[in-house]
């Protein structure tokens, strides 16, 4: 199973069995802020997470509109897990990861890497999705 940000570190079992992985997703959204120098938007998040570029790809694409459940990618057909933390225990867990498949996932949907504002706005978007 593919999983495009495995983090693997800090996560809280909740009573519900949901796993709360906020410290490590936040702890990304803010390194991203301070070197976007301003706040993330999650409403600009959500619209370059489903905004399709010039090879015809979004996000959704492969993550799913939105990315609560599992999905699969879209030329290989492997299956991905959810990837809003909320919904994923393996998301964001590793910092190494994140900027990996944030850098990767960028080029091949934008043919370009994100920007330093957009990746705060995704990221906050993401940690949005609640249950």
């Amino acid at each position: 199973m593919i999983h495009p940000f495995p983090l693997g570190a800090t996560t809280t079992l909740l009573a519900s069995g949901a796993v709360a992985q906020t410290t490590i997703a936040s702890a990304e959204l803010q390194r991203w802020q301070t070197t976007a120098g301003a706040p993330a938007d999650a409403a600009r998040g959500q619209k370059l997470f489903s905004t399709k570029a010039g090879n015809d790809l979004s996000c959704a694409s492969c993550h799913g509109m939105p990315p609560t459940g599992p999905a699969r990618h879209a030329s290989t057909g492997k299956a991905i897990d959810a990837l809003a933390p909320a919904f994923s225990a393996e998301c964001f867990t590793d910092r190494a990861k994140v900027d990996k498949w944030f850098r990767r996932n960028c080029k091949d949907v934008f043919s370009r890497e994100c920007s330093a504002a957009e990746k705060p706005d995704l990221m906050a978007y993401l940690i949005g999705l609640k249950k």
